[in-house]
């Protein structure tokens, strides 16, 4: 996976590491980005030596800035029509990737770039980080998930709220209303902290953790009798698992496990 313009990937430990590579452009979305971080996410999902994926920016100011007003300039309003589809097939590689999904924000995330963050299974940004949904203050609206991710995980009034102001968030405001998951330590960068937190994941039974995020996302749109029965299927999906039996005998033996996603 070296035939990247636009994005650079690399491997370490069970981890994949994914980094936007535009910083002339605080790494904003172009359309060969998107379609790029489409093929790296879909390949990354039949990887079997991928146990999580760490997305971020390169640089020190942006993890993305959004979408990339200056490629933009001169499109059609059918152009933009399509690029917003490119926007969704993009997320989406990134929304259904079966390994944990990390968002490492090392800068600023605003429009499409938090978006991005958004369609992540957690969010760690680094202190100075700002986030937000600006759409609105430029006479659009978020149009590659924003306004449904964002009222999935804070509610639908509390996302009115943040979309309509345009409201932009400092990463320790953002932490409290839970969009991020951690904010990096003193002198730590995004990256680490993401290592940090994840750790234990790295050593952790794939199959349990694919079906975990799978009960809750797809439960997310059921109702509570669908979603229970949605979460006992997902459950099958480790009862014959050789990880759930090497979790039983690690326990027996005291030893820690080591699972193979077998």
């Amino acid at each position: 996976m070296s035939d990247y313009t636009s994005l650079r990937v690399s491997y370490d430990d069970g981890y994949a590491t994914v980094t936007l590579e535009r910083p002339e452009r605080m790494n904003a979305l172009s359309r060969v980005l998107l379609l790029e971080l489409q093929r790296v996410f879909t390949a990354l999902a039949e990887d079997p030596g991928v146990r999580v994926v760490l997305l971020t920016g390169s640089g020190d100011k942006a993890f993305c800035a959004g979408a990339d007003l200056k490629e933009r300039q001169g499109m059609s309003e059918d152009d933009i029509r399509a690029l917003l589809g490119t926007y969704r097939e993009s997320f989406g590689a990134v929304d259904r990737c079966p390994r944990p999904v990390v968002a490492a924000l090392n800068g600023v995330a605003f429009g499409g770039g938090f978006e991005l963050a958004l369609a992540c299974d957690l969010r760690v940004a680094v202190p100075e980080a700002v986030v937000g949904l600006p759409e609105t203050s430029l006479a659009i609206i978020p149009g590659a998930g924003g306004t449904q991710r964002l009222a999935r995980l804070l509610g639908p009034g509390r996302a009115k709220e943040l979309i309509l102001l345009a409201t932009r968030l400092p990463a320790p405001e953002a932490l409290r209303l839970g969009l991020l998951t951690a904010v990096a330590e003193p002198g730590e960068s995004a990256l680490q902290a993401a290592r940090r937190l994840t750790a234990p994941l790295v050593k952790g039974a794939p199959i349990a953790l694919a079906a975990a995020m799978d009960a809750v996302d797809v439960g997310a749109d059921l109702t509570l009798e669908e979603g229970l029965l949605w979460e006992a299927k997902c459950y099958e999906r480790t009862l014959g698992s050789r990880d759930r039996r090497e979790a039983l005998e690690a326990f027996a033996q005291k030893r820690k496990p080591v699972y193979r996603g077998e």
